[in-house]
């Protein structure tokens, strides 16, 4: 929604306030890990926007857990597979030659939406170092599931994702729903889905030099993730609470529950 629709979405500002206890009516709570997706239009008019749901997540959950966020900056991938624009092909062998490393203090996310873009340098926020699917994760355990996030596989058993399963984490869907939850992704490789493989390519900094680096990964398909969703809701009710954040449709999800839900999906439907 636009601004003015935000403000007619709400009788009065959502703040960090409104927001934290929307979160804890919700069931979120301290020390939990938390897996955050979120449109931060859906919520109503915010003060002080982006900044505001970072602040009542980590008032909410505390130095005691862990909230995560995914940060992709899929703008770094090989242009060569572009395809939303594509660009012509005299302009590939340029743009791989001369687009900056990844970093992940400065590089932005791409299509992650405002508040990943707010948290991903907010103070002790670790950001991984994979330049297409990082996540940047502030709190207890904020190094240990940032860092070691391998190139090959960048969403499978060597990623953040992973390292949320193994923490009984939940995945907060907020304002969005099942399409954008990268958990499902981390099922595709336990599902051993018959997926494409494929060669990607980014630059990065390596010993302070930039160097370009390619790994294996296999092609990610998200098109029947909202039905995946869906099924879940629909045979495991117990794993989902549904509330309201702001003006927002609010979702919390067990994850171990809902990937091994998927690896099975996807393992009788794919």
């Amino acid at each position: 929604m636009d601004e003015h629709a935000a403000v007619d979405a709400v009788d009065d500002p959502v703040t960090v306030d409104r927001i934290a206890a929307d979160l804890r009516e919700l069931g979120v709570d301290a020390g939990d890990t938390l897996l955050v997706h979120s449109a931060l239009s859906e919520l109503g008019w915010v003060a002080g926007g982006p900044q505001a749901v970072v602040d009542a997540l980590q008032r909410v959950v505390t130095e005691s857990g862990t909230v995560v966020v995914p940060t992709h900056s899929t703008q770094y991938s090989d242009p060569s597979v572009w395809t939303s624009p594509p660009v012509p092909d005299d302009w590939i062998p340029q743009i791989r030659e001369s687009m900056p490393p990844y970093r992940p203090a400065v590089t932005p996310t791409r299509s992650m939406g405002a508040v990943a873009e707010c948290f991903r340098d907010y103070p002790g926020t670790r950001r991984s170092r994979h330049p297409l699917y990082s996540f940047a994760a502030w709190g207890a355990d904020a190094e240990a599931v940032a860092d070691d996030h391998r190139l090959e596989n960048g969403m499978g058993e060597h990623s953040p994702l992973a390292r949320v399963y193994e923490r009984d984490g939940s995945v907060l869907l907020l304002g969005t729903g099942h399409g954008t939850n990268t958990s499902l992704h981390l099922a595709e490789y336990r599902a051993e889905v018959d997926a494409e493989e494929t060669t990607a390519g980014a630059p990065v900094l390596r010993d302070g030099e930039r160097e370009w680096v390619e790994w294996e990964d296999i092609e990610h398909d998200s098109s029947d993730f909202p039905e995946i969703g869906a099924a879940f809701e629909r045979e495991r009710p117990d794993a989902v609470t549904e509330g309201e954040v702001g003006a927002a449709t609010a979702k919390l999800v067990d994850q171990p529950a809902l990937v091994d839900f998927a690896v099975e999906w996807l393992a009788a439907t794919r």
